[in-house]
């Protein structure tokens, strides 16, 4: 069994479906450098601690998500939080797989969890016209780019430089 960690596994009160919609699952609180090694989102479900805002539909501590992570963004709902987006994903549905962990968020493998996606077919990730139609140029500057590339690759505004040509 490897030990490679391939897996970002969340306690989410929120359901597939609101998964599937936002294109992945947010507002996280994570180590982005340590998620991007990661291949797999792997959803675990909290039915019992979860606000207005949620709509847990699964068992309790069960898994049933797998999403391919297509890349990590600053979160919509909470700042300074991080959404694990991906492009295809299987539905589940595999009892205990969430440990109890104080925290949300955790990483592994897929072995260690027991899920076994060999000879899987996934499903490719339908956006709607909100997740993928370009935004219109609104204009953007130096300091404002610096900012969002500083939260997308986690590290510190001093650390980018812009060139312009032209």
């Amino acid at each position: 069994m490897s030990e490679t960690e391939d897996a970002v596994v969340v306690f989410t009160a929120k359901s597939p479906e609101t998964i599937l919609r936002e294109g992945g699952s947010q507002a996280w609180k994570l180590d982005p450098a340590r998620a991007r090694k990661c291949e797999w989102l792997v959803c675990t479900q909290n039915a019992h601690n979860y606000e207005d805002y949620a709509d847990p539909s699964e068992p309790h501590g069960s898994a049933f998500l797998v999403g391919r992570i297509s890349r990590l963004t600053p979160a919509t709902e909470v700042e300074g939080r991080w959404k694990i987006e991906v492009d295809e994903y299987i539905r589940i549905s595999q009892a205990d797989v969430w440990a109890g962990d104080r925290n949300p968020v955790r990483y592994t493998n897929l072995a260690a969890l027991g899920i076994d996606i060999d000879g899987v077919t996934f499903q490719k990730l339908e956006r709607s016209d909100a997740t993928t139609a370009p935004t219109p140029a609104a204009g953007l500057t130096i300091a404002q780019a610096k900012a969002g590339l500083s939260k997308t690759y986690d590290v510190g505004v001093d650390a980018i430089e812009i060139v312009i040509r032209g």
